[in-house]
């Protein structure tokens, strides 16, 4: 078995970083985001990246370092969200974006890991989203045909990893990392553990070691709240 064990998140991206590449990073908001990975693409200084995410962070976190440090030229995503960075670069022609329906966005990432080039949806039917696309009528309903999506790497945050790279991600953390670790050339992960191979009850195992190329323990795990919400505690019984 090939080692996939590296020492440092600069380690785990040394030699697969280059300008124009596309990027797919796991996450949804600021829950499973690769947080120690991120960090290292931004130093690498590698520019013109296409990057792959549901969102782009929030002010000072994720994918928004990439974006104050104008390393991204493309984004194709699915939420747009608080980011104003992402509002102002989008608006003044500095990013393109390509926007996509939540679930279009995750099954074209899945497709692309499961080596189909292109599928029918009819989300977006009758809406921007269909503009230039392949319609097609099923049964007296229209669909749009929707491409697959591929990265040159997948950076991927997972909750265990053993040595042969088999991952479990934990409660919303699994979000879109599980299919973005199948989609990428080289697909890098940065576990929260990493545990001896054979600790996992095969059953148990969310993504299959053959997807994963590269492992690190991540060094950094804030898990940030997006919007901490409380209530005043109710007052004491007398």
């Amino acid at each position: 078995m090939r080692d996939k064990l590296y020492d440092s998140p600069e380690a785990a991206l040394e030699g697969v970083l280059f300008d124009g590449m596309t990027v797919m990073s796991g996450g949804f908001g600021l829950s499973g985001n690769p947080e120690s990975l991120i960090p290292v693409i931004r130093d690498s200084g590698v520019k013109n990246l296409t990057v792959i995410s549901n969102n782009a962070g929030a002010d000072g976190f994720g994918l928004w370092m990439l974006l104050k440090n104008r390393q991204v030229r493309k984004m194709i995503s699915s939420y747009v969200g608080e980011n104003k960075l992402f509002e102002q670069q989008y608006l003044s022609g500095e990013l393109e974006l390509e926007l996509n329906p939540q679930g279009t966005l995750a099954e074209r990432i899945r497709a692309g890991g499961a080596g189909i080039p292109a599928f029918y949806t009819m989300t977006g039917v009758g809406t921007v989203v269909a503009e230039g696309k392949h319609h097609e009528v099923f049964e007296g309903e229209t669909y749009i045909r929707e491409t697959w999506l591929r990265a040159d790497v997948s950076i991927v945050k997972a909750w265990r990893a053993d040595a042969a790279g088999n991952l479990q991600f934990r409660k919303t953390a699994r979000n879109f990392n599980p299919n973005m670790a199948t989609a990428g050339r080289v697909t890098v992960v940065e576990a929260e553990e990493i545990v001896p191979a054979g600790t996992f009850d095969p059953d148990c195992v969310h993504t299959p070691g053959i997807y994963v190329d590269r492992i690190v323990k991540s060094t950094i795990n804030e898990k940030r709240i997006e919007k901490l919400t409380t209530r005043p505690r109710p007052p004491a019984a007398s």
